[in-house]
């Protein structure tokens, strides 16, 4: 995993594109691309089956889903990487030594070194997705909303009472996996600290 290659690190730095660039941009790019699938998957299905599906991608869930990954998977990847640091060769090499199969090492070695990583990662990309309003706006499936497009919805249409509740669900819904993950950080260092 540490040890890259040019290729590996080029598709790295592309896939951090997605944060540099507007959620517009990136679901109209997202967009195209899965629209000729979808005409390609329905087409084949007539000839095939001759069955009409619709459009899948395009107007669903897996169209919104793509787009969010490609917009939020640089400070997932970056928070992983900053967890992959602490793992040294010599640790794997240990574990090794000591008799732990690849699968073992990565359970018993690798994973408790990473979950502060992985916890903080998931609550980026949680909180990013949760109020990713203009990817949202463009890709999301018909009478599909959520709490950032409702009350982009009820703003704009100057009912601001109604749009507060949606813009305070937004505030509370994101503190509250932010206040498990610093008890999990403070417990994380509290332990690292008894043990030295």
């Amino acid at each position: 995993l540490r040890a890259r290659s040019w290729l590996v690190r080029s598709v790295h730095r592309l896939g951090g594109l997605g944060y540099a660039l507007p959620g517009t941009v990136i679901a109209v790019g997202v967009l195209i691309p899965v629209s000729r699938i979808d005409n390609a998957l329905t087409n084949w299905l007539i000839a095939h089956f001759d069955w009409q599906s619709g459009l899948v991608l395009t107007g669903g869930i897996a169209g919104l889903v793509y787009a969010c990954v490609v917009r939020f998977l640089t400070p997932a990847v970056q928070s992983v990487d900053a967890g992959l640091l602490k793992i040294t060769p010599s640790m794997d090499n240990a574990a090794r030594s000591l008799g732990l199969s690849p699968a073992a090492t990565l359970r018993r070695v690798h994973f408790p070194l990473l979950r502060g990583s992985l916890l903080t990662a998931t609550l980026l990309v949680f909180i990013d997705v949760m109020k990713e309003l203009p990817a949202t706006l463009v890709m999301r499936p018909f009478n599909f909303d959520t709490l950032a497009t409702q009350a982009y919805t009820l703003a704009s249409d100057e009912r601001l009472a109604e749009a507060s509740t949606s813009a305070l669900a937004i505030v509370v819904v994101g503190l509250l996996p932010l206040i498990v993950l610093s008890r999990e950080i403070a417990k994380a260092r509290q332990g690292s600290s008894t043990s030295n």
